[in-house]
């Protein structure tokens, strides 16, 4: 009897260990499968050859606003002129908190349809962290998504995800990279809808940057 009592308990705990993989996984993929680009971020022309600001007004009806400040000084950052090394912080308003964002310095496309890239220093890791809540740390990119899953492997949050407020934490490069060279390249700061929409170009913003000789 007790042998067949643990036979008729097995399937009942496959079908168990099943749901808890497979609703998660569910959980991740749909949003990604399902997702339909939203259309354009729309940039408004800046008024200086290197702002420190942009707005745009997006396609889905959100206004966005994108800046970067120099980390612990009030010095304005010439963006005209960044070396490897500095410390950016790069702050952005009115996102879209149900997809996540890359912030990078990446190749400035043709056109604004098409996706910004390549980026100094790649896509960020995507390896599940230990990390304590509110903890800086600097990287030549940042992923920021509201997702409980995604901020499990290295994701920050959102500041204020009704207001779509983030903060990134940017330490530049090199100036070249793999299959890029901003040297000689035009680049930018940019923020870009992480791997979960990556054809939607709707948070696609970008404040150009130069770099020292």
């Amino acid at each position: 009897m007790p042998s067949n009592a643990r036979r008729r308990r097995w399937p009942w705990i496959l079908a168990a260990a099943l749901v808890v993989i497979l609703v998660p996984a569910a959980l991740v993929a749909v949003p990604i499968l399902t997702h339909s680009s939203q259309g354009l971020a729309n940039q408004d022309p800046a008024e200086e050859e290197w702002p420190t600001r942009v707005t745009a007004s997006g396609d889905d009806g959100r206004d966005r606003a994108l800046a970067v400040s120099a980390f612990e000084s009030s010095e304005a950052v010439d963006t005209s002129s960044l070396a490897p090394g500095d410390q950016l912080v790069v702050t952005g308003s009115g996102y879209d908190p149900a997809r996540g964002i890359y912030v990078a310095v990446c190749r400035i496309p043709d056109n604004a349809g098409e996706k910004p890239g390549p980026c100094l220093g790649g896509v960020p890791a995507q390896e599940q962290q230990d990390v304590a809540e509110g903890t800086i740390q600097f990287a030549a990119s940042n992923w920021v998504n509201d997702d409980w899953a995604w901020r499990l492997f290295g994701a920050r949050s959102f500041d204020d995800p009704e207001l779509g407020d983030f903060t990134a934490y940017i330490e530049v490069p090199e100036p070249v990279d793999e299959g890029l060279d901003c040297r000689v390249e035009a680049c930018a700061i940019y923020t870009r809808n992480d791997h979960t929409a990556a054809a939607d170009r709707v948070q696609d913003l970008a404040i150009p940057v130069g770099f020292a000789d």
